[in-house]
């Protein structure tokens, strides 16, 4: 059941559906919490939520298959993202004096998570998260998704050949940010 004070948030657009009803698919929505880089809940993250546009929702139900197929289940860090979210982003690069993030392709005004066809995930065995060397949201080389070798390179060779049998396509310097090709989308404002 969803609290009350969640209530006005909760309701997925139109075109929209939510990723938590995927099957094999954790959320872990850590821009809800003050667990991520900014050290504080995002604006327009009002309940860990996590929404995908119609078309690659249905990549991600059949990449959540395939991560089934393979032993793994997909955790899920974030997917659509509220416009205003990413314009705290770039707030916060801006007021810490981390504008080298927006420079480097870290942060970004506007990004296709706004567009709600971007999704940020791992993946989970059965004894725990994969070893991808850097956590997630770490904002240097060493996160670069070729940037691997032994067993990491593995598993982030294991999660981008997942999620291109869903029909998304990586960012090379997030191991975890995949993007689906589908639609000309707009992006869009409306808060968890």
């Amino acid at each position: 059941m969803i609290p009350a004070l969640f209530a006005a948030f909760a309701a997925v657009p139109e075109g929209w559906r939510d990723v938590a009803s995927i099957e094999n698919v954790a959320l872990d929505v850590r821009y809800a919490t003050d667990d991520n880089f900014v050290g504080r809940p995002l604006d327009g993250y009002g309940a860990p939520g996590a929404w995908l546009r119609e078309v690659p929702w249905e990549g991600l139900q059949k990449a959540a298959a395939e991560a089934k197929a393979r032993g793994y289940v997909l955790v899920v860090f974030d997917a659509y993202r509220p416009e205003r979210a990413s314009r705290d982003m770039v707030a916060w690069a801006e007021t810490t004096g981390n504008t080298s993030l927006l420079r480097d392709g870290y942060v970004a005004a506007r990004s296709g998570h706004n567009k709600g066809h971007t999704v940020d995930l791992t993946l989970r065995g059965a004894h725990g998260p994969l070893d991808m060397g850097t956590p997630y949201d770490t904002f240097a080389e060493a996160a670069h998704t070729a940037n691997a070798t032994g067993a990491v390179a593995g598993n982030r060779r294991a999660l981008a050949e997942i999620m291109q049998a869903g029909g998304f396509r990586g960012y090379s310097k997030e191991w975890w940010h995949f993007s689906h090709g589908s639609g000309p989308y707009e992006p869009m404002d409306v808060p968890y």
